[in-house]
């Protein structure tokens, strides 16, 4: 073994401790500190029209859709794109019209010579729509309240253009759906400080709400057109300034799916998901890239700390004590986060899920820049 190989690890575990500390208390502490402010909805009455797209969803239209139809709210109609379906879902709606007028129906089809997607059917719904303010979800997705309209809506105030919601998964048993929901907080805790440090870089299209004017005045989904995923985060990327976006954590404004069950759509989804990564904005891929690999090589510097400094006391109280001051820090900034998002049992094995995690980010980031998704569903 070179002789400098142990203080050169250490080095390096010393600099990626400084960095991963930096985005704890530099960046992710803003959504731990942040009030969510109880706001009185019953007088919003701000015209919303909700989008949803969806292809071969009929059973799931059938057992969502009437919580987002039961909106109690004075002002909305609902579009639904009802794209390039083969099964039932046209059966669906038109009895679900039927009893509800403010449901609005558009129709896709697929053409031999045109492959449509998921952007090309929200363009075709926010054309239908009546209203100047938009809030998207899927087809798979349940509100956790009658006011998830209400709440997203309040946030329209003069200036603001884009309102990102939080779409958690359904707790469920399984390892899949328990670190699902974790890489959804971490996810979440990330972009939604990052938009309360006015610099929003994402949204999730199963809760997001922006303007018409917004999507027309930005040529919509012109600029990634070329790939497939991306409606939701690129459009925020694109379009998101330090004084357009607000957020929306009420835990009457979330949005419930349900998680992937096997490895193989599990896979699916993140390859899809990650993939669009490589077209963010410079500085907001530099700074995700930074926050994996400083991440990753933490851990990986660690393990190989403990492994040469075993025989050295100073050593081992340095490494481990750097190691519990990040656990302990991240500790308390997640649990606040997460008290506000409704995940506090998954802190429990935040030192387990964190490895994996890094692990999970650097492997789909590093698949998702070599392939490219060429169907949405």
């Amino acid at each position: 073994m070179a002789p400098y190989l142990p203080q050169a690890l250490l080095v390096l575990f010393l600099i990626c401790f400084l960095a991963q500390m930096g985005f704890l208390l530099i960046r992710q502490r803003r959504l731990a500190a942040y009030q969510v402010p109880d706001t009185d909805v019953s007088a919003v009455d701000l015209p919303i029209s909700v989008i949803i797209s969806a292809r071969n969803e009929a059973e799931n239209l059938a057992l969502y859709l009437p919580a987002i139809l039961e909106q109690r709210y004075p002002n909305f109609e609902v579009v639904v794109v009802n794209d390039c379906s083969v099964d039932s879902s046209e059966q669906v709606l038109e009895e679900l019209s039927r009893k509800h007028p403010h449901l609005k129906l558009v129709t896709v089809t697929e053409h031999r010579r045109f492959k449509t997607g998921k952007k090309f059917a929200l363009t075709m719904g926010i054309k239908a729509a009546r209203y100047d303010h938009l809030l998207f979800t899927d087809a798979d997705c349940q509100p956790a309240s009658p006011y998830w309209v209400a709440r997203m809506a309040s946030n329209f105030q003069p200036g603001t253009e884009i309102v990102l919601g939080y779409s958690p998964y359904t707790r469920r048993s399984g390892f899949i759906n328990a670190f699902t929901r974790f890489e959804t907080l971490h996810t979440a805790i990330n972009y939604f400080s990052a938009a309360l440090a006015k610099d929003a870089y994402m949204g999730i299209g199963r809760n997001l709400a922006y303007t018409k004017e917004l999507f027309f005045k930005n040529k919509g989904f012109a600029s990634h057109l070329h790939v497939m995923a991306g409606d939701d985060d690129l459009f925020v990327n694109s379009n998101a300034t330090p004084t357009n976006t607000a957020i929306e954590i009420h835990p009457d404004s979330f949005i419930y799916t349900e998680s992937k069950r096997g490895i193989g759509a599990y896979f699916r989804q993140k390859r899809r998901h990650m993939g669009v990564g490589r077209l963010y904005r410079n500085k907001h891929r530099r700074m995700l890239t930074f926050e994996a690999l400083s991440g990753s090589f933490f851990y990986i510097a660690l393990g190989l700390c403990l492994y040469f400094r075993y025989d050295q006391p100073i050593g081992l109280f340095i490494v481990g004590g750097a190691y519990l001051l990040r656990l302990l820090t991240q500790g308390v900034i997640y649990h606040s986060s997460a008290k506000k998002l409704t995940g506090t049992g998954l802190i429990w094995f935040l030192p387990f899920y964190d490895v994996l995690y890094f692990l999970f980010i650097n492997i789909f980031g590093l698949i998702g820049t070599f392939t490219r998704t060429t169907q949405w569903k």
